[in-house]
């Protein structure tokens, strides 16, 4: 899923404070959409590996999320709404594609890893791949009810995400051309730098 996708769930996540303390709802909104981006800052130090963490985030934020039932307040909310994003982020990279720069080819069986199982989840492709029509639909159906819910600041961000999924999700396969064109002109002294997976779909 694209990362706009991730951070809409973050949104809806937080929203659900409206429920329990209306109040918190804005340090929540904020803590889900940061968490719902924040695993992908691994993507090139051990994309879907680093910083992904399927159990351990689901059980952190379910530890977390409850001391915030216990004790109300900015902070708790932040702490237990940003791990909450983060789990949905994890496991839900599962339902996606493959961890390839061509995940429309479904040739990786690597969707995202499991610290608690020593061992790669494989793909359910339910969403083919990041920027696929569905995950920009996706993207659209669960922009609604924070469109309805909030105005401002909350509201503007998520037009914007929206809008960017759309962008990319033209650009996607575009995007992966000028990559490969790119890295096979690249120095073969540099290429110690550019992650992996570049390499291994592009240079021979």
């Amino acid at each position: 899923m694209m990362a706009t996708t991730h951070a809409l769930i973050g949104v809806l996540l937080g929203s659900a404070s409206l429920f329990v303390a209306p109040e918190l709802a804005p340090v929540a909104v904020f803590a889900g959409l940061a968490g719902g981006v924040f695993p992908d800052f691994d993507l090139y130090s051990g994309h879907r590996k680093t910083l992904h963490f399927p159990v351990y985030y689901s059980i952190a934020a379910t530890a977390a999320l409850a001391g915030a039932m216990l004790v109300p307040n900015p902070w708790t909310f932040a702490l237990g709404f940003f791990l909450f994003a983060a789990a949905a982020h994890s496991v839900s990279d599962a339902f996606g594609g493959g961890l390839e720069l061509k995940p429309w080819l479904g040739q990786s069986e690597r969707a995202v890893y499991s610290h608690f199982h020593g061992q790669w989840i494989p793909p359910r492709r339910w969403i083919r791949y990041d920027g696929a029509p569905e995950d920009f639909a996706l993207g659209v159906a669960l922009a609604v009810p924070s469109l309805v819910l909030y105005d401002g600041t909350i509201q503007t961000l998520v037009v914007l995400a929206v809008m960017i999924s759309g962008v990319y999700a033209l650009l996607r396969k575009p995007l992966v051309n000028i990559a490969e064109w790119l890295v096979g002109r690249i120095p073969s002294h540099m290429l110690a730098y550019v992650p992996d997976r570049f390499v291994g779909d592009f240079v021979q």
